[in-house]
């Protein structure tokens, strides 16, 4: 770099909202970040900028704010925005198959140059989640270049501060240009005065750099805690764009195409799997160990793999759409913002699975009344699943994990019943036996808001008794022996033991399918033990037998608890059901005896599931609510609402003991 020659900021913003997030949420974030940032910027015409708003949020300014188009497009066209493409609807490009990377991608592409004229050749990359196999897709699907984090480089041994321009990188013949955005302009902008980051631009031209990119999001400009008063009512986007131009003899905005087409690249580099600093934190090192974390990621991850496979054997738009939809990213992770945490994040990526599936049907079984069953490795744990479909359910079973019921899919609404979650240790979990840290004035004399990975708030008070662990998961079709002296809020804080080895145990199953079209009976057995208060080891059979009529989407349970051994056994024997229901009646840890039927009635989804036992059965109940991270501090969310049906039993040697539970779900009027 030569002494008079200019130093050149590249500046990348992304704005996101998810798939299935509040209406609210999206009209916040439009009047105090989206908006407000757009109208400062076409009052400096000198400043350039590359701008990525994704197809959840370019869809909805469609629909409502079609003139906020029109302003991105005067700004293209006058050449100071330059747009970029991704993933239409923002999905972790690791995580979903290669011929969904390039649809997705050449999707956002049409729908850029459809709304702006702009055919883009740069990409974002979600959550900057890096692998060096999504080169060949990406380039595949036209796009030239892309921008990660100093920190993918600094794990191959580059200095982040030395870093400048774009890398050349390559895989299977096909090449991508790599820029690497800098995490200590993430941390400046906008969080301290504009000065700083000029000055600090200043000290990389005096040492030769030549080039600098900030990429981040959108939202940290208006929505982030604190920033809308410093970033638009204390002027800090004004006075940053001010000081830019101000310097404009030694300091230079440019898009990054531009700046391909005037530079050739600093030198070649092969990056390892990565993303941004705090990604790496929060997901241990490398992005999927997410599903190996939460396991319910996991279910969904495969589950949109699955409909995948499923969509790429039709040519159904509307199913393609759909799954697209559910390959959004937020719901399938969990860092500062609440991600997978938030029960309708995930239930809108069910929604569009299961919608996804539905137009698939439609196409394959027309009106006739069918069955599917499938046994196969679904969730590539090594053993097979059981899948059972219906025109108007979905049942996926474990035989291996305590024959449980993982997903319950009710077709007629598009809902998974059983998106349930289970609650864990979180590190931060112990920020609530810290002060919470006071936030900065944010004016101009003490500097701005903090970051919000600075934030150290509580959200919702008395947080800490709720902190409950589960040590297994809360699914569905649970068996339980338990300890007569286990109590129900015992049980709802997950501190109890259980007396048999039948929860996670494996069973055996059987499928038999009926003369009738759309029905079919799974049976499930297992041979175990059930463990005495003083020990002593007993032989018990368990069968559960589930026929299900997909014509009524009724579902009849068959138990039977065989002592197997030559003495007498006493167990509380339990049958445990997770829903991802909200019934104001059960919205507290409480218990019924003796009752021969209840019903769940969530009148959100305008959903009523009726219970019906043959023999006289007590009842525990109660909600599940985690506690999670958030933007705004730990915050408490409801999760679901768990049922114990469970029998005082005294089983003599040989004895079996039997009961019918009768399930039947309705859309309420």
């Amino acid at each position: 770099m030569r002494s008079n020659d200019k130093m050149n900021l590249l500046i990348a913003v992304h704005s996101h909202q998810p798939e299935g997030n509040f209406e609210w949420v999206f009209a916040e974030a439009y009047e105090k970040a989206y908006l407000p940032f757009l109208t400062i910027l076409q009052q400096h015409p000198d400043i350039k900028i590359a701008l990525h708003y994704t197809g959840c949020l370019l869809d909805w300014f469609a629909a409502k704010h079609p003139e906020f188009i029109k302003m991105l497009k005067r700004l293209v066209k006058r050449g100071q925005v330059e747009m970029l493409s991704g993933g239409y609807y923002e999905p972790i490009l690791s995580l979903i198959p290669e011929r969904d990377i390039i649809g997705q991608i050449k999707l956002m592409n049409e729908k850029v140059k459809e709304f702006t004229g702009y055919s883009p050749s740069g990409a974002w990359l979600a959550e900057r989640v890096w692998e060096p196999t999504l080169i060949k897709p990406m380039a595949k699907a036209g796009i030239r270049y892309t921008i990660v984090d100093d920190s993918h480089f600094a794990n191959v041994g580059e200095k982040p501060d030395e870093l400048s321009g774009y890398y050349v990188t390559e895989n299977e013949g096909q090449r991508l240009l790599i820029f690497s955005g800098s995490e200590r302009l993430r941390y400046s902008m906008p969080f301290k005065l504009p000065n700083e980051t000029i000055n600090y631009l200043k000290d990389l031209r005096n040492k030769g750099i030549p080039a600098k990119v900030f990429a981040d999001d959108g939202e940290k400009f208006g929505i982030w805690p604190g920033t809308f008063k410093w970033v638009y009512e204390e002027k800090w986007l004004e006075g940053f764009f001010n000081a830019l131009e101000a310097e404009a003899e030694w300091l230079n905005t440019m898009t990054f195409s531009e700046y391909i087409r005037k530079y050739g690249p600093t030198g070649r580099i092969y990056l390892t799997c990565g993303s941004y600093r705090e990604m790496m934190e929060w997901s241990g090192g490398y992005f999927k160990n997410f599903l190996v974390k939460y396991p319910e990621a996991n279910n969904m991850q495969k589950k949109m793999l699955y409909v995948s496979e499923r969509v790429a054997a039709t040519d159904s738009k509307k199913a393609l759409h759909h799954l697209y939809k559910g390959q959004c990213n937020c719901a399938y992770w969990h860092g500062i913002f609440g991600g997978l945490y938030l029960n309708h994040l995930r239930s809108a990526v069910y929604s569009n699975l299961i919608e996804a599936e539905k137009a698939m049907d439609a196409i394959t079984h027309k009106a006739r009344p069918w069955v599917d069953v499938k046994a196969f490795d679904f969730d590539s744990d090594t053993y097979d699943e059981v899948l059972v479909s219906l025109p108007k359910l979905n049942l996926y079973f474990s035989p291996h994990n305590g024959g449980s019921l993982f997903e319950l899919d009710f077709k007629p609404l598009s809902l998974n019943l059983t998106n349930t979650l289970s609650r864990r240790k979180e590190s931060y979990h112990e920020k609530l036996s810290k002060p919470k840290k006071s936030e900065p004035d944010s004016s101009v004399q003490s500097g701005g808001p903090p970051s919000i990975h600075d934030i150290v708030g509580v959200k919702d008070k008395g947080l800490t008794a709720d902190l409950n662990y589960d040590w297994y998961k809360k699914v569905s079709l649970l068996d339980h022996f338990l300890r007569e002296d286990t109590t129900v809020k015992d049980f709802a804080a997950s501190r109890f033991s259980e007396a048999g080895d039948f929860l996670s145990g494996e069973y055996n199953y059987e499928i038999k399918k009926s003369t009738k079209p759309e029905s079919l009976t799974l049976r499930l057995q297992r041979e175990g033990n059930y463990f005495s208060v003083s020990g002593e080891k007993h032989k018990v059979k368990v069968i559960k037998s589930i026929k299900i009529d997909g014509a009524d989407c009724a579902t009849e349970l068959n138990y039977e608890v065989i002592n197997l051994d030559s003495e007498e056994i006493s167990p509380r024997f339990g049958v445990e059901f997770n829903y991802s229901l909200k019934d104001p009646h059960l919205n507290h840890v409480g218990e019924v005896r003796n009752l021969r039927n209840i019903n769940i009635n969530d009148q959100w989804y305008g959903i009523k599931i009726d219970f019906e036992f043959s023999e006289p059965t007590s009842f525990w109940y109660f909600p599940i609510e985690t506690v999670s991270e958030s933007e705004g501090g730990l915050e408490r969310t409801y999760q679901q609402l768990s049922l114990l049906f469970h029998w005082d039993l005294k089983l003599a040697p040989k004895e079996k003991w039997c009961i019918r539970i009768f399930k039947n779900i309705k859309v309420t009027e």
